[in-house]
């Protein structure tokens, strides 16, 4: 195995155990800060690769926007930092969501192994290559990313407003609502 395989399969294993950790860890925090880690270890598959290009959009595009906009999410939503009470099922809700995605693993890589096969892939080495990607995303997709970043922005403007507490409400309590031993006036 060449030093790059190595660093390849580095990368990969790191990704996997990473996003494994992101769905599983019991703290929301948590599972958004192994996502960063899985993004990030895929982008260095990407770079592993050689393709640099898409390699840089997976660390501006999803970690350095995505996933930081998850993370302002939770802190502006007021997410629970303790672990969730979603792991509390049992066992057996366990061992059957483990059995189904190790199922559908299987089936995908089964489909994957049947329809490439050992097929070999040619693998162009030119320079210059990020330039028909830079035409094509600012050219005919360049309104589709415009209209996301749109999207993002109203997402934390969401975020925003919805975690906004009013001035001179306490958080839980309505409005004329009378609580045990109060008067309104």
């Amino acid at each position: 195995m060449t030093g790059l395989e190595v660093l390849f399969v580095a990368l990969a294993v790191l990704a996997g155990a990473a996003g494994l950790l992101a769905v599983s860890s019991p703290r929301v925090v948590h599972c958004a800060l192994w996502l960063v880690v899985c993004l990030g270890a895929l982008a260095g598959v990407y770079l592993v690769l050689g393709a640099e290009v898409v390699a840089l959009v997976q660390l501006l595009v999803y970690v350095g926007a995505v996933v930081v906009l998850v993370i302002f999410a939770l802190m502006l939503t007021r997410a629970p930092i303790e672990p969730s009470a979603r792991l509390d099922g049992s066992l057996g809700q366990r061992l059957a969501a483990g059995a189904a995605g190790v199922a559908v693993t299987g089936v995908l890589a089964g489909t994957l192994i049947y329809a490439v096969g050992d097929t070999k892939v040619a693998v162009r080495t030119e320079q210059g290559a990020a330039r028909p990607i830079g035409e094509a995303v600012f050219s005919g997709w360049l309104l589709p990313f415009e209209l996301l970043s749109v999207l993002l922005l109203a997402a934390l403007v969401a975020a925003i407003a919805v975690s906004r507490k009013e001035p001179g409400k306490e958080p839980g309590k309505e409005p004329g609502k009378v609580e045990s031993g109060e008067e309104t006036g």
